[in-house]
């Protein structure tokens, strides 16, 4: 496959400066549609996080609630005027203190924790990067440090988080701004791998998907890597456990829906840290560069919004019948066992070259071939038989069926606590186009065989 490439001379040798070419990865070719919808998500993205904040801090977590206030206003602009004023979160000196605390708590452990050194995927340059792995040792020792300062040495309540949740999210809203234009400048005067950075011509889009494709601090402090695995998931259970103990502080107990809802955010988190290697070669490692998508998301959106059923289930007690508790449960359970069973054939696929057993049968893969910018050839496989030759994504029903059951421990009577799953679904299948796009472009003519091989993307049958 031929691969275009800009260069600068510099001297007798020359330099890639970056992705120019149709390899894979985001896209370089950008429409003006796809700019206007770039710009959309940019300004929407934080409204919908503040909407959705302020829903459940001053109308229970109902949707409608701040809407209709001010429609049923005699007089709308004023009444707009009113809300703003009283709803949005004020600036908190001690809730930066403690968000910045965390992130440097959480680098440093990163930095300095003992590791093992995975590696992901071939990037488009021919880059094949080592990571440091060591995130289950820093969700431990993090989880440790929170339950033995909140129980033991008294050093904070254990709704530390719940308590400063306004001031946190203006916090990791400067935060995510400001990590989104210091890569977006990054990427232009000190790229990490210049040859895997890409230019669009558009400031938004570049802005919103990022320039650079692994940015990093020396040779294994790797930006998307940190951002969404550490201030990111491990505050995910550690955000749970804190409205936990507001809901007990609250009502005098911890209903069994919140529990159920610690449980299966607890066994995703785990899932994560324990197969951190494997993330290495997920489309968030292997496919995004690192913008306001991956910047300002893992800052905001990933924290804010992926544990609502905590902030509903503190304001909207939920106690689940035996028999909704063993459904959702097994709901979940059913979920994990097809995510972690589909992830773990590939991984035996992968580090077996192909040579094992699927189902009892001998594997069957597609053996590929592809090119980096470098001009080097590299060898690939595409499984195409066991799970993978039901579906090309046959993963992202386990993912649905545990958002599925993750949601359902909030019952029915809102809407907002099922943002997740409707969130996940269109998030998964815009995931399995953005990979069909990467594919094709990275394998070519095998990947076309392998649609032909496995036709169908994520439901057989179906879809």
């Amino acid at each position: 496959m031929a691969v275009q490439q800009r260069k600068v001379a510099a001297h007798k040798d020359e330099k890639i400066e970056a992705q120019v070419g149709k390899t894979w990865g985001r896209d370089r070719d950008v429409s003006f549609g796809t700019i206007l919808i770039s710009l959309g998500i940019l300004v929407l993205s934080p409204i919908w996080v503040l909407y959705t904040f302020i829903s459940c801090t001053s109308y229970e977590c109902a949707l409608s609630g701040p809407a209709l206030e001010i429609y049923n206003a005699p007089d709308h602009l004023e009444a707009f005027k009113t809300f703003l004023l009283r709803e949005l979160p004020a600036f908190s000196l001690y809730a930066v203190r403690l968000h910045l605390t965390w992130l440097f708590f959480q680098a440093a452990l990163y930095a300095f924790l003992p590791a093992q050194i995975g590696y992901g995927q071939r990037t488009p340059a021919g880059h094949l990067l080592p990571y440091k792995v060591n995130g289950l040792l820093a969700w431990t020792i993090s989880h440790i440090i929170y339950a033995a300062g909140g129980l033991y040495f008294g050093w904070w309540e254990l709704s530390i988080i719940h308590d400063n949740w306004a001031g946190l999210l203006v916090s990791a809203n400067l935060y995510g701004y400001f990590l989104t234009f210091f890569c977006y400048f990054k990427a232009h005067y000190f790229p990490s791998h210049a040859a895997d950075r890409k230019f669009s011509g558009s400031f938004i889009y570049d802005l919103l998907m990022g320039i650079e494709f692994n940015p990093r601090i020396g040779k294994y402090f790797d930006f998307k890597l940190f951002h969404n695995g550490r201030p990111g998931i491990v505050a995910w259970t550690m955000i749970d456990l804190s409205f936990t103990a507001a809901q007990y502080q609250k009502i005098g107990y911890v209903t069994n829906s919140m529990i159920l809802l610690n449980l299966l955010h607890a066994t995703y988190v785990l899932d994560f840290f324990y197969n951190e290697d494997w993330y290495l070669r997920t489309i968030d490692i292997a496919h995004d560069h690192f913008g306001f998508y991956l910047a300002w998301g893992d800052s905001v959106w990933l924290p804010w919004l992926y544990t609502l059923q905590s902030h509903y289930l503190l304001r909207n007690p939920v106690d689940l019948t035996p028999i909704q508790f063993s459904i959702i449960f097994a709901i979940g359970a059913a979920g994990y066992f097809i995510f972690r069973s589909v992830n773990h054939q590939k991984d035996i696929v992968r580090s077996s070259n192909g040579e094992c057993m699927i189902w009892g049968k001998p594997a069957k893969v597609i053996r590929t071939s592809f090119v980096t910018s470098d001009g080097k050839t590299h060898k690939s496989l595409l499984l195409c038989s066991g799970y993978w030759g039901l579906s090309r994504h046959f993963n992202y029903v386990g993912d649905l069926l545990m958002s599925l059951a993750m949601c359902m421990t909030c019952g029915t009577k809102h809407l907002l606590p099922y943002y997740y799953i409707i969130y996940m679904t269109i998030l998964l299948l815009h995931r399995i186009q953005r990979d069909h796009t990467r594919c094709k472009g990275k394998y070519g003519k095998y990947w076309e065989e392998y649609m032909r091989v496995v036709p169908y993307k994520l439901i057989p049958y179906v879809y």
